[in-house]
């Protein structure tokens, strides 16, 4: 077997990643699976295959895949990815012990503060593996230990918004400040961040622009220029498309340069200007600036590291286009210099690849060549020069400069400025290198030729540089770097402010505290307030409280800020089944199943209309279908069992609704309507049962303490039942319902003073209400005012001529006896 090639797994692994980071899953895939093939021996080859199919949703390839290296917990990168596949799979226990054996490769790993734009860490830190253990544990019914991985998780890094919410889910009880607040984890990532801003500094100064200021580099070195050097054949780098502008540029690097070995790694996905600039440890960075200088002091080759030999002293010329490659740069002798103190400027021309291919085989083929000048004129031989005689300096200089002579080749250009105009005024269309200003040679390279140069984004005065000390524009942010780390500081505590008021609002709306949520959520600045997560966490606090009115207003705005969002729409559904808004319900259902058909929520939306429109059969195969698409949805089945006893079919209503318990032990619904069916049964100490675990799960739930009451009440236990029916009118004093039992349990243990306050309260918050007038009437029938009972009767008639029959035979029962009265009204 050939031994492998790690250019090429270098290669497969930069194109998996470019695939991953850009989306782009499928291609991902097709080269992960080139790179196992290649190499199947390396169990990154099996990560990155295992990775694409969980990318990809295909859980079960990603499991298989990963399996190998991740269950004997050797890779953590297979471990994780087997765990969560484990997580989606429901094989909580391969998923824990994955994770418990690679407890080596993850325990107190951070990488908080090292995920950037420009850098990310391929493999989870501790609290990453710590939240997904939780899950696994939560899924595997270990309550205690998932609490405590989600404890570890929110220690480390507080702003694992996913462990805080499953605590919130879980019914813990958590103390939010505790939670969201800076963390030493935190301020050690921080202090560090700080000790290592000027060396990031100094390195995003060496690797973004060629021009950088000489005095803040280290002695001995150049900063690397992408001016092209007239020495150099390689081609120059351009930083404005990326260090690895091409993944072939960078193969020919690692092929031809075995110093450039120490790139950022391919498994980091740093690719890309940016992928320098918080390098990660020695050897994910390169020092840029450790490149031995040039013979000249002002150039720097951009590729090799090792000085090239000395240019051999006979000139020769590319033919054809007028220039002198191999010609020395000029060095101004002190009689010279002081002659003339003007410099000549620099200037440099971006060359393309294949001008520069041009160029090497035409300075090939024109070997045996005689010598032209700068201006393409051949020079006729001296008969004193020898082999190893060098061209006098100053005919070279002459050469160089002098204005075009009557023997210049007509189709070549004037090489050089005209003679009345000062070489100080030359503006060099490219940029180049800055001089050292310890150097006191004034004079720098200049390359020309028959071409048009091409132009850089940045134009340097010679003038300028020479006079003061330039910063170019790419190093100004250095100077903010410093007061970073405190603004750093300062942005993670406004953050863990924000997440302290979102947390509290939904650790109070898990616990039921609706009243409390609204006023946290309502403190939330009006940005914030106006995001659907908050407008429907708002929402939902009003429909828990009953009050549908309030809570379909912010979920009619959650449609029209996000109107693909279908998370929490099957909580508007059933407020919109309350309200009886069956064309509203309708157009709801149908919407949501035209863009997301695929969502539990937008098929108990369509069951819901089905409900309201009293179609129960199709109403349960909506709810059917939505559990089949979720089957931890435990909202669904609680509306499957609602339906069923609808049907008066309550055996299946039982089922559906341990269905749902199971699914969610939380899920107080289903608890009410094991009650219901109890209740509807006979079987009252069962439903009171059923009813108060609901009412543990929520306590401020008004509509759950009442059935308690009834149920209460039913089996004669009046006193205690009026104490829980004056609970529920507490916790929901807009309640008619609880009002309306209360008012009735104050008549049955004789106290009717205090129930006809509670029936005028009542008849002025629903003067419609048939039962209202009909308790009325006999209420006024106890207290022996006929003529206000008669009338409550006749305002009740009219408006429930159904059920003229009880009411005509309570009118007629004005004159009984007391006794009889009170039978009657207590039956």
């Amino acid at each position: 077997m050939a031994p492998i090639n790690p250019c090429i797994t270098n290669q497969l692994r930069q194109l998996i990643y470019y695939h991953i980071d850009n989306n782009l899953l499928s291609n991902a895939l097709f080269f992960a699976e080139r790179l196992a093939a290649y190499d199947h021996r390396s169990t990154e080859s099996a990560y990155l295959v295992a990775l694409s199919h969980l990318r990809l949703g295909d859980e079960a390839s990603a499991y298989e895949y990963a399996k190998p290296a991740g269950l004997r917990g050797t890779h953590l990168g297979c471990a994780y990815v087997f765990a969560q596949a484990c997580l989606a799979l429901e094989k909580y226990k391969d998923g824990i012990v994955a994770l418990e054996k690679s407890r080596g490769l993850w325990g107190g790993k951070n990488s908080f503060g090292k995920h950037t734009q420009s850098s990310r860490q391929p493999y989870a830190d501790a609290s990453a593996v710590s939240c997904l253990l939780g899950k696994l544990y939560h899924g595997y019914d270990d309550k205690k230990k998932a609490i405590s991985y989600f404890e570890d998780a929110l220690k480390l890094n507080p702003f694992m918004w996913d462990a805080f919410t499953n605590l919130c889910d879980m019914g813990t009880s958590v103390r939010v400040p505790n939670i969201f607040k800076m963390s030493p984890e935190m301020e050690a990532v921080l202090k560090a961040n700080s000790q290592e801003s000027p060396d990031t500094t100094s390195q995003m100064k060496d690797s973004t622009l060629s021009m950088l200021d000489p005095a803040q580099n280290r002695a001995g070195t150049r900063p690397i220029s992408e001016t092209p050097d007239p020495f150099n054949n390689a081609p120059p780098r351009s930083f404005t498309s990326g260090f690895f502008g091409t993944l072939g540029l960078s193969q020919k690097l690692n092929e031809s340069n075995p110093s450039l070995t120490n790139l950022p790694a391919a498994g980091g996905g740093g690719i890309g200007p940016e992928a320098m600039e918080t390098p990660t440890g020695p050897s994910a960075s390169i020092d840029v600036t450790a490149i031995p200088n040039r013979r000249e002091p002002g150039v720097v080759a951009a590729w090799q590291i090792e000085p090239p030999q000395a240019p051999i002293r006979r000139n020769r010329t590319l033919q054809g286009l007028g220039m002198d490659f191999s010609m020395d740069a000029p060095k101004m002798s002190r009689a010279t210099s002081s002659k003339r103190p003007q410099k000549v400027p620099e200037s440099s021309v971006d060359e393309s690849a294949a001008a520069q291919a041009l160029r090497t085989s035409a300075m090939s083929l024109a070997a045996g060549e005689r010598k032209r000048t700068v201006s393409g004129q051949v020079v006729p031989r001296q008969t004193s020069e020898e082999p190893g005689a060098p061209q006098r300096r100053s005919v070279r200089l002459f050469n160089q400069i002098r204005p075009a002579s009557s023997k210049s080749s007509s189709n070549v250009p004037t090489i050089g400025p005209a003679p009345g105009r000062e070489l100080k005024k030359a503006k060099p269309p490219v940029s180049r290198i800055m001089r050292q200003p310890t150097s006191n040679s004034t004079v720098g390279r200049q390359v020309s030729g028959n071409r048009k140069p091409v132009e850089d984004f940045m134009d340097v005065d010679q003038k300028e540089s020479s006079s003061r000390s330039w910063i170019p524009p790419a190093i100004q942010p250095s100077k903010s770097l410093d007061s970073e780390p405190p603004k750093q500081e300062e942005a993670l505590r406004w953050l863990l402010d924000l997440f302290k008021k979102l947390g509290s609002g939904y650790a109070a709306l898990s616990k039921f505290q609706c009243q409390e949520a609204l006023l946290i959520f309502g403190a939330l600045h009006r940005t914030q307030q106006d995001t659907p997560w908050v407008m429907s966490q708002m929402g939902r606090a009003h429909y828990e409280q009953a009050a549908y009115d309030e809570a379909e207003k912010y979920y009619k705005r959650v449609r029209q800020a996000a109107p693909t969002r279908f998370q929490d729409m099957e909580i508007y559904s059933t407020i919109l089944w309350h309200l009886k808004r069956e064309t509203d319900l309708a157009f709801l259902a149908h919407e949501l199943i035209d863009s997301t058909w695929q969502s539990p929520e937008a098929w108990c939306a369509l069951g819901n209309s089905w409900s309201l429109a009293r179609d129960h059969e199709q109403a349960l195969r909506c709810f059917k279908r939505a559990t089949q698409l979720n089957p931890k949805f435990a909202y669904a089945f609680t509306l499957q069992g609602h339906e069923h006893v609808a049907n008066e079919e309550y055996d299946k209503a039982l089922i559906s609704y341990r269905h749902g318990m199971s699914a969610d032990k939380r899920h107080y619904n289903a608890y009410y309507g094991v009650g219901r069916v109890y209740e509807k049964l006979g079987s009252y100490e069962k439903a009171f049962q059923h009813f108060q675990a609901a009412s543990r799960i929520n306590p401020t739930n008004a509509v759950l303490i009442c059935c308690i009451g009834t149920v209460l009440e039913k089996q004669g236990q009046k006193p205690q039942a009026l104490a829980y029916f004056t609970q529920a009118t507490e916790i929901a004093p807009a309640s008619a319902l609880t009002r309306f039992k209360k008012a009735r349990a104050l008549m049955a243990t004789g106290s009717p003073e205090a129930a006809l306050q509670e029936l005028m309260i009542l008849k002025d918050m629903a003067p419609d209400e048939a039962m209202v007038h009909f308790l009325l009437g006999r209420l006024y029938k106890q207290l022996k005012q006929k003529g206000a009972a008669v009338r409550h009767f006749t305002i009740a008639l009219n408006l429930d001529p159904k059920a003229s029959q009880q009411i005509k035979e309570a009118i007629e029962s004005l004159e009984e006896e007391e006794d009889g009265y009170e039978t009657s009204m207590i039956a």
